[in-house]
């Protein structure tokens, strides 16, 4: 693709998915290739430059303001990821800079020491950001200047993270003297490098690649020694200048191009919220064929992206529990008991639980009315006996399936198992986690459950998918959380599951609600499909217009999902400072109930949520200083036992 071809699918590569990141990488590969801006022949080359730093690193070195160094070897022209135009060098990072790590703060003591204060800023590498971000000099920790232990990286230093997830990838410019944490390196330039022509060359795919080639290590790092070897570009200094000058008006216009972006996902936000919530609220067939009409009208502009039919699906199931998306047919009813029930019962479901209008055949019947929820085993290996058996934990429950590529057991008398196991067409719903999180259980094994899981057996008034159908909606609507108990950690305890109230409407008519919704929900899944296929067609050719451009291949970054390691996590999890009774840290709360200590994995098992959301979680609270910030980890296979074992 050359430059004409480009700016004429210029509309197609902004606007696709990831399409200004490409924007950006394409950016910074040309500058890096010199590329982006005019040459001056009459520049001293780059080679001038380096002698001039060789001289200065010398003088420092005898003058005993710098460590001398090892000597670092040239770069072979074989080991030169491409060529560079006339006047430029591949050096290594260490030849232009003085590169070194920080210090840890690592106990709480130390820690309440040098909060606030008089001294020099102390960052970790929660306090870098990705891009183009300012370093976050606000966490309160300053460092004496009494301490000479700590090392301190001058204004105008480049830092980097070196280890861990963001290896790599966080980094910003030093706008004072600072003292920083040990998982970051600092760039100390010399000969008048900008800050910002390095601080770019870490930006760029070149560098990403050269990082990534270098790292090692289970959580993924590199070292002082691998990271100094790492080749630059180093053009001439006065075209440094221009470069980065350039490159700070592009990075501007895409900024600008962004912010734009942004503001137009917004209006489409609110229409497609608009056009929904009018649809959702409709009371009537008639009004309901006016407000699907006008979201037909702008569905092109207001369903763009995969995740803009999470809220349409929402809304289907909505207009199915109102009855808008089948008829009563002639003698359909609900039981007479019921209806009883849903009348005169010292457990009437009152107005305020009404949320929406439903058919005159239909009742609102709490859940105790329509089958009998039961509480699985307390997990003790001290206490439990009887035989082994498999059981199921809140973490093998998923919505509308089960995940038993990890399963347990524990030990169960005979007389215990009528109570606890489960049987095809169960309902087994999550007490904590995510309460109310629920699946259908189809299988023929014998299975039991734990204390952290309701088992829900339907009588002959309800349908277990309908009543399922009912808790995904509520659950994802928020109407389920007015019947969660717990100020951090919440839960759907079996008392709250009996009150829970759902509309009923009769057994016939609940198959036909299930089919109907059922056909909706797969004909949006479809469209959504088109829309991700087509998504994906748009940023693959973005990616390819880039690399086609530079001749660096710049790799699609995959969101995969994250599931349950198959290696466990041995990390020791430590309580910090005692959050406040009136906010959401459940993992500080947890830690606080086993005396303020316990292993990363028996933390997440406790805590019972999805594992992306259990660290995402853990993140939080290690930025408030509620945990500490775990020790590097240990990762060792995990041992699993199988089911039925």
């Amino acid at each position: 693709m050359d430059a004409q071809q480009f700016l004429a699918e210029f509309g197609h590569i902004a606007n696709a998915p990831g399409g200004i990141v490409q924007l950006r990488a394409l950016m910074l590969s040309l500058a890096m290739q010199g590329k982006i801006v005019e040459q001056n022949l009459t520049d001293p080359p780059a080679s001038k430059l380096i002698e001039a730093i060789k001289a200065d690193k010398k003088h420092l070195a005898k003058s005993g303001q710098l460590k001398e160094s090892k000597t670092i070897s040239a770069i072979d022209i074989q080991e030169a990821p491409y060529s560079l135009p006339v006047g430029w060098e591949w050096v290594r990072l260490g030849t232009i800079g003085h590169v070194f790590n920080g210090n840890s703060i690592n106990s709480a003591e130390k820690t309440a020491q040098y909060m606030g204060g008089e001294g020099r800023p102390y960052i970790a590498t929660k306090d870098v950001g990705y891009g183009l971000q300012r370093l976050n000099y606000d966490n309160g920790v300053r460092i004496p200047e009494t301490e000479l232990s700590f090392k301190v990286a001058r204004k105008g230093a480049v830092l980097i993270c070196a280890e861990g997830g963001s290896a790599g990838k966080k980094c910003g410019i030093t706008e004072t003297d600072i003292c920083f944490g040990n998982k970051l390196f600092a760039n100390e330039l010399f000969g008048g490098i900008p800050s910002r022509f390095i601080l770019y060359f870490y930006l760029s795919p070149v560098f990403r690649k050269l990082f990534e080639t270098a790292m090692s290590g289970i959580i993924g790092g590199v070292s002082t020694a691998r990271f100094i070897e790492l080749p630059v570009p180093l053009p001439p200094l006065q075209e440094q200048i221009r470069i980065v000058a350039k490159v700070d008006e592009l990075m501007g216009l895409c900024n600008t191009l962004e912010s734009q972006q942004q503001e137009c996902r917004k209006l489409q936000n609110v229409l497609r919220q608009s056009n929904l919530q009018a649809v959702s609220t409709a009371n009537s067939p008639l009004e309901l064929q006016t407000t699907w009409e006008r979201l037909s009208d702008n569905f092109g502009q207001i369903f763009q992206k995969p995740e803009d039919f999470a809220d349409l699906e929402q809304c289907v199931k909505q207009l199915a529990l109102k009855g808008l998306l089948t008829n009563c047919e002639p003698g359909e009813q609900v039981s007479a008991n019921l209806v009883d029930l849903a009348s005169k019962s010292a457990a009437v479901v009152n107005e305020s639980e009404m949320d929406w209008s439903i058919p005159d055949h239909w009742v609102w019947a709490r859940s105790e009315w329509l089958g009998e929820a039961r509480l699985g085993k307390m997990l003790d290996a001290a206490k439990n006996k009887g035989e082994l058996r498999p059981y199921l934990r809140n973490v093998n429950v998923r919505w509308r399936k089960f995940d038993l590529t990890d399963i347990l057991n524990m030990r169960v008398e005979e007389k215990e198992l009528t109570r606890i196991s489960v049987r095809k067409g169960d309902l087994v719903i999550c007490e904590g986690g995510e309460p109310g999180r629920a699946a259908i259980w189809d299988m023929d094994g014998e299975f039991v459950i734990q204390k952290a899981l309701h088992r829900y057996r339907c009588n002959e008034h309800v349908l277990p998918e309908y009543l399922l159908f009912c808790l995904e909606h509520d659950y994802f609507s928020g109407r389920l959380s007015r019947y969660y108990t717990g100020a951090t950690i919440k839960h759907l305890t079996g008392r709250a599951l009996a009150e829970y109230p759902i509309p009923l409407p009769p057994i016939d008519e609940q198959k036909r609600i299930l089919v109907s919704a059922g056909n909706l929900i797969q004909i949006i899944s479809t469209v959504k499909n088109r829309i991700h296929a087509g998504n994906n067609c748009a940023e693959t050719l973005a990616i390819a217009a880039v690399a086609s451009l530079t001749g660096i291949a710049i790799d699609k970054v995959e969101d995969e999902p994250v599931k349950a390691p198959q290696t466990e996590l041995v990390a020791t999890l430590r309580l910090g400072t005692h959050p406040d009774i009136k906010v959401q840290a459940p993992l500080a709360t947890l830690l606080a109930r086993h005396n303020g200590e316990m292993g990363a994995n028996d933390l997440w098992q406790r805590f019972g949520g999805e594992i992306d959301v259990f660290y995402a979680q853990l993140k939080t609270e290690v930025t408030h200083g509620w945990i500490l910030e775990p020790t590097v980890a240990e990762m060792r296979e995990k041992i699993t036992t199988a089911a039925g074992a």
